[in-house]
């Protein structure tokens, strides 16, 4: 065990110190949120560019409700200014040009020509405009034709939107407010990191165990050390390695989100702690907080067990790694070269590839048959039951899966070290099912 520690020591340094890692570390929580929120704002920058839209209305129906917007310019034309624009439409000083037909009320049609492609903000604007402007003409006849005094009101207050709260009530008849939203984004991005990291860092032990093998250091290692020891040190440092890295980063994002909210908002701890003290005093205050989407963002992920979820995620996290880092490192271990390698690991990797597939169909129904039988299979439940537990799963439920995957764990490091004892040292044999399946029942 103490050369296991030593390995393990080893592989966890040796990987921690580098600059590759630390930098890596360090910018992958910036790359993400640049990922994440430059796209969006880029989306929700507005096109400053002016353009100028000629508008031939065959109704006669627009010309007066028409209005220009802050970069966008309409110009109505006559019929044969038209004519002489669709003869000829690249000589025209317009952008396009709008042709609005006579019979638009029946047959909801309209026409945008240009020489080059309109871009989806102009076009949905002008659509926007022509629905907006017809809806107007249709509800002014139906008022007219119903003779209804102050109908347009009496739609309108008949419009009901409803907000629909979800309320978990516990075995104790305590009601806690909940959000279905919450819970399926927490779930969603429990499982999609755990698959992404036993995937990496599986892969890493793999990579590893190939390196030493093809370099011929793996004899000089084996000599003074267990190939047993050799896997479980090897395997347990890179998982250790990957575990810090995710801590860090989650200690760093919570640090980056408390400093923006305090940073941007120096007076929202005391104006919170405030509201908190009087709202027993003053019921009124509860709706006043509800308004907050913040807060009640924030108020709905506390009321979801927050120590459950990240006991659950550390032990599938370690779980899943453990199973699937020593399936790699056997196949690492009984080939010689990468495309080997790739064809040994395809039967490994399909379950945790179907993990990520039924994802969604799991989040949408996480009480459905799919849900509970792939989160009891130990191959798939890593990530599918860590997408169940923020819903609320059964105590007997989630102990039969972590049973299943701790028993699992041991057969696969068992199968795993059979593998690794013969094909560590075997070198220049092309390696399939079938040898491997030998292995499994020599004698070591």
């Amino acid at each position: 065990m103490h050369k296991s520690f030593l390995i393990l020591k080893r592989e966890y340094l040796t990987r921690v110190r580098k600059k590759s890692f630390i930098i890596l570390t360090l910018l992958v929580p910036f790359l993400f949120a640049g990922i994440t929120i430059l796209p969006t704002w880029l989306a929700m920058q507005d096109d400053k560019e002016e353009r100028n839209i000629g508008v031939y209305d065959a109704s006669q129906q627009f010309h007066e409700r028409w209005e220009d917007t802050e970069f966008t310019h309409f110009t109505f034309i006559p019929k044969t200014e038209f004519e002489h624009i669709q003869q000829d439409i690249k000589s025209s000083a317009y952008y396009a040009v709008l042709y609005i037909p006579e019979d638009i009320v029946t047959t909801s049609r309209a026409s945008l020509l240009s020489d080059k492609q309109v871009t989806f903000d102009i076009k949905n604007m002008i659509g926007n405009k022509l629905e907006n402007l017809i809806e107007e003409d249709k509800k002014a006849l139906i008022i007219d034709e119903s003779g209804i005094p102050d109908l347009e009101e009496k739609l309108a207050a008949a419009r009901t939107h409803i907000q629909l709260e979800t309320v978990k009530v516990d075995e104790k008849g305590e009601a806690v407010k909940s959000s279905t939203e919450i819970a399926m984004a927490v779930g969603y991005a429990a499982g999609f990191i755990i698959y992404m990291f036993v995937f990496i860092y599986g892969a890493m032990v793999m990579r590893g165990v190939m390196e030493e093998k093809s370099s011929r250091i793996v004899e000089v290692i084996i000599s003074s050390v267990k190939p047993t020891q050799l896997m479980f040190g090897k395997i347990v440092g890179i998982g250790l390695v990957g575990l810090t890295q995710l801590v860090f980063w989650v200690v760093l994002m919570f640090l980056i989100v408390t400093g923006l909210q305090f940073f941007l908002s120096p007076d929202q701890a005391e104006m919170l702690q405030q509201s908190q003290s009087m709202m027993a005093a003053n019921p009124q205050l509860q709706q006043a907080t509800q308004d907050n989407a913040v807060l009640n963002i924030i108020d709905l992920i506390g009321n979801l067990n927050i120590p459950l979820i990240l006991g659950a995620f550390l032990f599938y996290f370690l779980g899943g790694f453990l199973m699937y880092s020593s399936l790699m490192g056997a196949v690492g271990a009984a080939v010689d070269h990468e495309e080997e390698a790739q064809q040994l690991m395809l039967p490994v990797t399909i379950p945790l590839i179907f993990s990520i597939v039924i994802l969604f169909p799991v989040v949408k129904n996480p009480e459905g048959a799919l849900a509970f039988w792939t989160s009891m299979i130990p191959f798939t439940s890593p990530v599918i039951m860590m997408v169940r537990v923020p819903y609320g799963v059964p105590l007997w439920e989630l102990l039969l899966s972590m049973s299943i995957l701790l028993g699992s764990i041991y057969g696969t490091i068992w199968v795993a070290g059979k593998i690794y004892r013969t094909g560590i040292l075997m070198y220049g044999k092309k390696v399939n099912f079938k040898e491997i399946l030998k292995w499994l029942f020599y004698k070591n």
